[in-house]
């Protein structure tokens, strides 16, 4: 009888568990587009500039405020102005800090691949929520990769305007 449990236990179980690396993914991938259009919003009430910063080893982003002045300054985690965290669940004294390597709820995602005006790391938003490339300077097309496990999509953010698209692209 304990066995015979066991076994419908296990068969209702084990197909949740099997899609549970793309679930993770998928919810990185809803976590990363909330963000984006977060900084965008926060550019827009602000009326300055929000930026997000991709790390170069693909664990994660950062939004940071930025001035004419240090526009065209290259990111340090040291020295950047962290916007607040609203929702007080990311590590780092309240910082806007998006770690998958640290998160364990993200820990199979990475950014895989990276491609912004410029070769840029990074997605600027001006007062009016629009993409720059300089102050302005209206950017291109950004694309970003996010893979984990059982999954790959990829966000797009248009020129201009910001509008974020994505495609699952793992088939």
């Amino acid at each position: 009888m304990v066995v015979a449990l066991l076994g419908i236990a296990a068969g209702i179980l084990a197909p949740q568990l099997i899609g549970m690396g793309r679930l993770e993914t998928s919810s990185a991938v809803r976590r990363l587009v909330a963000d984006i259009t977060f900084a965008q919003s926060e550019a827009l009430a602000a009326q300055s500039y929000r930026r997000i910063h991709f790390y170069d080893d693909g664990s994660g982003y950062c939004l940071v405020s930025i001035t004419d002045a240090d526009f065209n300054d290259p990111f340090n985690p040291a020295t950047a102005d962290y916007v607040a965290d609203p929702s007080g669940t990311v590590r780092g004294l309240g910082h806007y800090i998006v770690n998958y390597v640290d998160d364990g709820r993200f820990k199979s995602v990475s950014i895989s691949d990276l491609e912004m005006t410029g070769g840029s790391r990074s997605l600027t938003f001006d007062s009016l929520g629009g993409t720059i490339e300089s102050p302005g300077t209206p950017a291109g097309e950004g694309r970003i990769v996010l893979t984990g496990e059982d999954a790959e999509y990829e966000i797009t953010i248009a020129p201009v305007t910001g509008k974020v698209s994505v495609l699952r692209i793992d088939g």
